[in-house]
């Protein structure tokens, strides 16, 4: 799948929910690997706020990011919009704090971007993939979010708050598809005692009874309901049967579960980047929507920087075996490090070694606790990169490989008896004169143990 951003500008105009202000808001084009960023251009400087969970700063009744100076809060329908239609690219401008609530739903924002155009970029979208099961739970409310592996995105939601009027409920989006005629219009919910709290505290000052399904789970008395026309500059409002409020009709009978699935999946796209995987949300909340999404984030981080580990099956015929090493490279006990070679194409090599308690330098270093020296780690990195330019050679057992340059070396984990080091090298130039310069990692199981670039020269002992 390729990324893609819309085709035209495209602007909304509407109030904010919380504050109460005017705004004003513009989708504009992005290129490739932009991601989605909010711009204050009400602000000096104009900042630019990124669309990550990392910038998250309140979650209190919304999502709300902040960077470089600047807030923006209620981003969750945008987003929300942006990932139900596989938006990957686009700058956000506002002329205020908050997004506008509009009806309450993301259905303005999807509409505005399609009447936009969404359009195919030139560059691959990147996944992230969901490969074992990831967890969060929070003890104090009983929420819990998951994600399991599963070729698409799905998500199920779960809604339970102990209302005799909203019951418990669920929703589900089975593709992105349904997104647009499913999800987008189902609008946020409050129970009336919150909403009377909240004008207690003068907030939702831009809240009316055309954003919000009202939900009333108790007998209200009728000048309750009076004194609340008032505030909201109507004549008056009544509970229908169905315990909300007579100013808005559900467009489902399960419409509040499936805006908590849409809170869900904006709050989501502050991943930054689309999900392969199954969302499981039981009693999902911004807060916790943000703490599971952090989750995914340091998966996903760790996925892409093992994005080209190779693969290894210890069943699979060698390229080279260690008869076929020994016979190229004249390294002997106890420096002859690799066990085999997996992979040979082009620019790149892998090799395999299988670290045990015999070798020689567990005798005397850190003798009861061992662990492979960091210097053998980068000397197995060199003799990897050196079968690599040996192997075009037409005798390569005539030629030697010598060491000009380490640098960049990193050493990040222990590497200990037991353990199976896959070392890729790849050549980040063209030999010339001899000259190799390569780049190395080293691998365990899923970890990175070990980096370096090498510059290394091959010289031919017989002339």
């Amino acid at each position: 799948m390729k990324q893609t951003t819309i085709s035209a500008a495209r602007s909304i105009k509407g109030t904010g929910l919380h504050t109460g202000a005017d705004v004003n808001l513009t989708f504009r084009p992005a290129p490739t690997d932009h991601g989605i960023k909010f711009q204050r251009i009400d602000l000096d400087g104009q900042p630019v706020i990124d669309a990550d969970v990392k910038r998250v700063v309140s979650t209190e009744r919304s999502t709300t990011l902040g960077q470089n100076g600047a807030t923006i809060s209620t981003v969750e329908h945008v987003l929300s919009a942006l990932a139900g239609l596989q938006v990957d690219n686009v700058l956000i401008e506002i002329d205020g704090p908050e997004m506008p609530i509009m009806d309450g739903s993301a259905r303005p924002f999807a509409a505005a971007l399609n009447d936009a155009g969404i359009e195919e970029q030139d560059e691959e979208r990147e996944y992230f993939v969901v490969e074992t099961p990831i967890s969060y739970r929070d003890e104090e409310s009983g929420s819990e979010m998951i994600a399991l592996p599963y070729d698409g995105y799905e998500v199920l939601c779960m809604i339970d708050f102990d209302s005799p009027v909203l019951g418990q409920q669920y929703a589900t989006l089975n593709e992105l598809g349904e997104y647009e005629t499913e999800i987008a219009p189902c609008r946020t919910f409050v129970f009336l005692h919150e909403l009377e709290q909240l004008f207690e505290h003068n907030l939702i000052k831009g809240g009316d009874l055309n954003n919000a399904i009202v939900i009333a789970d108790y007998g209200v008395p009728q000048d309750r309901l009076d004194r609340l026309a008032k505030k909201l500059n109507r004549e008056s409002v009544e509970v229908n049967e169905a315990g909300i409020l007579n100013t808005l009709d559900l467009q489902f009978h399960n419409e509040p579960a499936r805006h908590k699935l849409l809170d869900v999946i904006g709050d989501l796209q502050l991943l930054g980047a689309p999900i392969k995987g199954r969302i499981l949300a039981k009693k999902p909340g911004h807060r916790v929507n943000a703490e599971f999404t952090k989750l995914l984030k340091k998966a996903y981080t760790d996925q892409r920087r093992l994005k080209g580990k190779p693969k290894y099956d210890p069943n699979a015929k060698p390229v080279f075996d260690i008869k076929d090493i020994t016979s190229m490279m004249p390294h002997r006990y106890p420096f002859s490090l690799i066990d085999k070679i997996i992979e040979l194409e082009g620019n790149r090599i892998v090799g395999i070694k299988n670290v045990t308690f015999n070798e020689n330098f567990f005798m005397g270093h850190f003798p009861g606790n061992p662990v492979m020296p960091g210097v053998l780690l980068i000397e197995c990195m060199a003799q990897t990169g050196g079968l690599l330019v040996l192997s075009p050679q037409e005798n390569p057992s005539d030629w030697d490989t010598f060491f000009l340059k380490i640098e960049n070396a990193k050493f990040k984990s222990f590497v200990v008896p037991g353990d199976t080091v896959i070392f890729k090298m790849e050549l980040i130039a063209p030999v010339r004169r001899g000259i190799c310069q390569m780049q190395g990692t080293a691998y365990v199981g899923n970890k990175i143990v070990a980096e370096a670039d090498l510059v290394a020269q091959i010289v031919n002992r017989t002339l």
